[in-house]
C-alpha cells in the first residue's frame, strides 16, 4: 500500500499521525473510523486502538482524540476532490472507492427520493476500509479448487474481517494467471461494492490476473448475466451473495457450463443451509466445494474445507 493514498484524504491532524507510522503499522491498517463529536478509532492488526490528542495508539477512550465537524468536513473534501456531488452514483450506495482501492465508507442523513435513496448529507460518520493485497493467501486452498483443467464450483463462507475478500481477490488472480501446472482462465468479476478490484476511475488498483474483465459498481443479478453473454468466461466470481436474484443468475450461469466462485456471510456451513434463499441451490448439490474461514490466526484463516457431499476434505484426500 502507497503511503501518499491514505495520508491524501486524511484530515490534517490525521495527516501528522499517518506520517508517523512505521512501515509495518502501514502494511497492518485496515481501518479508521472518524464518528463526528466521538473519539478517534482505528484497527490496526486486527486490533482495535483510539488515537490521542498527541497521536499515539492508546486503549483508554477517555484520552482519545475527538473527531471534530471540521475533521468529517476536510475529509470529504479531500476524498471527493472538493467535488462531492461528481460522486453522486457512489455516494447513494454508501461508499467512495479512491486511489488505490481503498473504500471510503459514509453515514449520515439519507435523502430519499421515490423509494430510492438520491443521496447522503449531513455526512457525520466515516469508514476509511484499507484494500490489501496479499498475493499467495490463496495457495492454501488453490489445491482444493483445481481439478485437470478447471476449477470446481466454490462457495466461500466467512463472518466479518475474515479476509474472505482478500482470498477471493488471490483465488482470482491465481485461477487467472494460472497456478502451478494449472493453465490460467477466463475470468470475470462482477465487483458490485468496488472491493475485489479496488477499481478507480474503471481501472482495478489491485492485481486480479491477465485474463480478468471486470464490471465495477455493478449489481450482481445484472452482472453476472452480461459477463456470460459478452465476454464469455469460463469462470464468474461475485461477492456476498444473499438474494433471491443472485441465486437465480448462479443456477443460470451454472446450467449455461460456466464455473461459479462466490462468498457468502456465515460461521458453518450448518448455518449457511439454514438460510432459505441458499436452500435451492444447497439443495441441487451443485456447489462442489465450501471453504469456511474463521479470524483466529489472522485474516484469512482457513477452518474447514468441505465437498460437494458436506466431507470434510484434505489435500491427501484429493
Amino acid at each position: 500500500m502507497k503511503r501518499d493514498t491514505i495520508e491524501k484524504i486524511l484530515f490534517s491532524n490525521g495527516r501528522k499521525w499517518f506520517k508517523k507510522l512505521e512501515d509495518n503499522d502501514i502494511q497492518g491498517l485496515m481501518e479508521l473510523r472518524l464518528r463526528v463529536h466521538r473519539p478517534w478509532m482505528v484497527r490496526l492488526h486486527n486490533k482495535e486502538y483510539f488515537i490521542s490528542e498527541s497521536g499515539h495508539m492508546i486503549n483508554q477512550e477517555k484520552q482519545a482524540y475527538v473527531i471534530t465537524e471540521q475533521d468529517i468536513r476536510e475529509t470529504i473534501e479531500f476524498v471527493s476532490n472538493y467535488s462531492l456531488y461528481a460522486f453522486e452514483d457512489e455516494v447513494k450506495h454508501g461508499y467512495i472507492t479512491v486511489n488505490g482501492g481503498h473504500r471510503v465508507g459514509l453515514a449520515g442523513k439519507v435523502i430519499v427520493e421515490n423509494g430510492q435513496v438520491k443521496t447522503i448529507r449531513n455526512i457525520s460518520c466515516i469508514n476509511i476500509r484499507i484494500t490489501h493485497e496479499i498475493k499467495g493467501c490463496a495457495n492454501e486452498v488453490m489445491p482444493y479448487l483445481i481439478q485437470d483443467k478447471t476449477v470446481f464450483h466454490t462457495l466461500i463462507i466467512s463472518p466479518p474481517r475474515c479476509g474472505k475478500t482478500t482470498l477471493l481477490r488471490d483465488i482470482v488472480r491465481q485461477v487467472s494467471n494460472g497456478w502451478k501446472d494449472f493453465n490460467g482462465l477466463s475470468v470475470g468479476v462482477v465487483d458490485e461494492r468496488s472491493e475485489i478490484g479496488g477499481c478507480y476511475r474503471g481501472v482495478p488498483q489491485n492485481d486480479i490476473g491477465i485474463r480478468t474483465d471486470i464490471l465495477d459498481g455493478c449489481p450482481k443479478k445484472e452482472g453476472m448475466l452480461m459477463l456470460l453473454r459478452s465476454m464469455s468466461p469460463d469462470v464468474i466470481v461475485v461477492d456476498e451473495i444473499g438474494s433471491r436474484e443472485d441465486i437465480q443468475a448462479i443456477d443460470y450461469i451454472i446450467n449455461a457450463g460456466c464455473k461459479i466462485i462466490c462468498t457468502v456471510h456465515g460461521g458453518t456451513l450448518k448455518e449457511i443451509q439454514q438460510k432459505p434463499v441458499l436452500e435451492n441451490l444447497l439443495r441441487k448439490d451443485t456447489l462442489q466445494r465450501f471453504i469456511i474461514l474463521e479470524n483466529s490466526l489472522g485474516i484469512g484463516d482457513v477452518k474447514k474445507i468441505y465437498n460437494r457431499n458436506r466431507m470434510l476434505i484434505n489435500a491427501q484426500e484429493l
